[in-house]
């Protein structure tokens, strides 16, 4: 990117803008976000389903809980992306650089993705008592009222686990995260880069929007197939309530998906998939357009430089 002499582009503004974006990415798509979860959490133990699919699911939720209903749990969405989000881009930008300074060459695909990887699993552990909130907070609707936690927002909920419940809560499920994290970093670097070369050689697709929401769209599908069982092991045990001295309903990820498998059948690990896939891609997309804007305003209106490119990255 070519920058005006004197004038740099502070490093901190990449994960600014990386936090900001996937934040606005998220305002989006949160209502396909609470749809997955509680499409995840129905039917626990063979219990009879609550939704028959995607548009079922959304339409009884808001009719029992209002337009607002479908939104409930942004705040902590919004904090996760905040957490998350940054940390993931803070810390593959700053191996990525380790490496390039280390070799003397860019990383190639595998490295890529093993850098991807390392920087998900940290983001996850960051993210983790953010994403617990959100959890508990979109599935709370679904309860009976006598037993819904009734959150005001998202550092009610985190301050009322701490000392509800003990502060090893904030990070409960931690360990399926972090593998969510590093299954969905790997799966989406691979098939993204894989899709979008297929793309341009097979179809003579040129750079740009239309390109980058295709392949986005493709490697949506191939990251929501592979990380999906995982994604379901942590939704059941941030969600599950265990009272002091109880034996908790889950003993960990592998607990959650022989019993899911055992209970409600071998597809079950794939419930909520449409909104799952219907989610990541979209939120991909937007989040790198949101990216674009504000690198093309901050080089316009700061930089003052108009032949600046738009990306950061």
């Amino acid at each position: 990117m070519s920058e005006k002499k004197g004038h740099k582009r502070p490093a901190y503004l990449q994960y600014v803008f990386g936090g900001g974006s996937g934040m606005g990415a998220t305002c989006i798509v949160q209502p396909l976000d609470l749809v997955k979860t509680r499409m995840q959490i129905s039917g626990v133990g063979g219990a009879k389903k609550e939704y028959k699919n995607t548009f079922d699911a959304l339409t009884k939720i808001i009719k029992a809980e209002g337009v607002s209903g479908i939104y409930k749990g942004l705040g902590a969405a919004l904090l996760r992306q905040a957490t998350y989000t940054t940390t993931r881009l803070g810390v593959y930008t700053g191996l990525n650089d380790y490496y390039r300074k280390s070799t003397g060459a860019a990383p190639n695909l595998l490295v890529s993705m093993g850098l991807g990887m390392m920087a998900g699993a940290v983001g996850a552990f960051v993210g983790t008592p953010a994403e617990v909130s959100l959890i508990r907070m979109t599935a709370d609707g679904r309860l009976p009222v006598a037993e819904r936690r009734n959150y005001t927002g998202v550092f009610n909920a985190l301050s009322r686990m701490v000392r509800e419940e003990g502060l090893v809560t904030l990070w409960r499920g931690c360990v399926p995260t972090v593998g969510r994290a590093m299954v969905v970093n790997a799966a989406q670097l691979s098939s993204y880069t894989q899709a979008k070369q297929a793309l341009v050689k097979k179809c003579n697709m040129k750079e740009g929007i239309g390109l980058h929401f295709v392949a986005s769209m493709i490697s949506g599908f191939v990251t929501t197939a592979a990380s999906m069982p995982v994604d379901i092991a942590k939704t059941r045990i941030q969600n599950m309530k265990t009272a002091p001295g109880a034996q908790p309903e889950y003993k960990g990820a592998v607990d959650v998906l022989i019993k899911v498998v055992r209970h409600e059948g071998l597809f079950a690990l794939w419930k909520g998939f449409t909104p799952y896939y219907c989610r990541l891609g979209p939120h991909t997309v937007i989040t790198f357009i949101f990216m674009e804007q504000m690198n093309t305003a901050y080089n316009k209106f700061v930089l003052k430089d108009e032949n600046a490119t738009s990306s950061g990255l």
